[in-house]
């Protein structure tokens, strides 16, 4: 799926009520360039679209996010807008299996419930792109997870950290319960969030104190699709460019955030200091 570029450079020329000649003129480019895409017949270069997008950023148009809510204002009953964030780019059919087994639930394709939720992990990335996804959830088994000891310990297993145990009922069950689904709807657990979970698996932590540091770097609700069925009422809408001005403010406000959630981490620990179980009175 390419970018809708041609529709993109139309809408920003009439936000900022610009003629082509205008535009043109504050791009640096010729006219011709400026109608050529608008009409599809050109093939934009990287070069030109970074030019546009960052253009628009710095005019304060925040494309993407106007666009999210268009897209969640025409939703039909039962389907919800998701947003997955690619450091390049999807090929091809929507894949269960292209992603790595140690995921948070494991091997299945992962989206969010925000744009800037998505863009908040691969705004690291030179090519990363942010793609939009209608999901029809009707007819299909979810699995909802909280920010509990079942969260914690389901992704400590799929993320390989659980080995000694995985043969104990607990665990078992753990497992046949997160796969007895079509989709799954959990908190994110990003790199950070895991180190917590580690902790609590290494016995450094209770899982009272576990739940309540992850409680306060909360990121959001993923959605893990695991079965063909539900893989199939997933469509890709489309395909959103990231200006490196964008990148870097919203990179920016994951940095602040993070801080944030640092310092809220610190304090649940010594909040929570002696209250819960450890791991092994859990699997004893």
């Amino acid at each position: 799926m390419e970018y809708n570029f041609k529709q993109d450079l139309k809408a920003i020329r009439g936000i900022l009520e610009l003629t082509q000649v205008e535009l043109a003129e504050q791009l640096g480019v010729e006219q011709k360039t400026i109608s050529r895409n608008e009409l599809g017949k050109n093939e934009p270069t990287a070069r030109l679209l970074e030019q546009v997008y960052s253009y628009a950023f710095e005019k304060k148009i925040k494309l993407n996010r106007l666009k999210e809510m268009l897209w969640t204002d025409n939703l039909e009953s039962n389907h919800k807008l998701l947003f997955h964030g690619a450091k390049s780019s999807i090929v091809g059919e929507l894949n269960l299996h292209a992603g790595r087994a140690n995921n948070d639930f494991g091997q299945g394709f992962y989206a969010g419930e925000s744009y800037e939720q998505a863009i908040s992990f691969i705004s690291g990335f030179e090519k990363s792109s942010v793609y939009f996804l209608d999901f029809n959830d009707e007819n299909l088994k979810c699995k909802r997870y909280e920010v509990n000891q079942e969260w914690m310990m389901t992704i400590a297993y799929y993320r390989g950290v659980l080995e000694e145990y995985e043969s104990h009922p607990i665990v078992k069950k753990l497992i046949e319960e997160s796969r007895d689904c079509d989709y799954i709807i959990a908190p994110i657990a990003d790199n950070r969030m895991f180190q917590i979970i580690n902790s609590f698996i290494g016995g450094e932590i209770t899982d009272e104190q576990c739940k309540h540091c992850l409680a306060a770097t909360h990121l959001g609700s993923q959605y893990v699709f695991i079965s063909d069925k539900a893989i199939k009422q997933v469509k890709l809408i489309e395909r959103c460019y990231i200006s490196g001005n964008e990148k870097e403010y919203y990179k920016n406000i994951r940095t602040d955030d993070t801080k944030l959630g640092d310092d809220k981490v610190k304090l649940a620990k010594i909040q929570y200091r002696g209250k819960g179980r450890y791991i092994d009175e859990i699997l004893s």
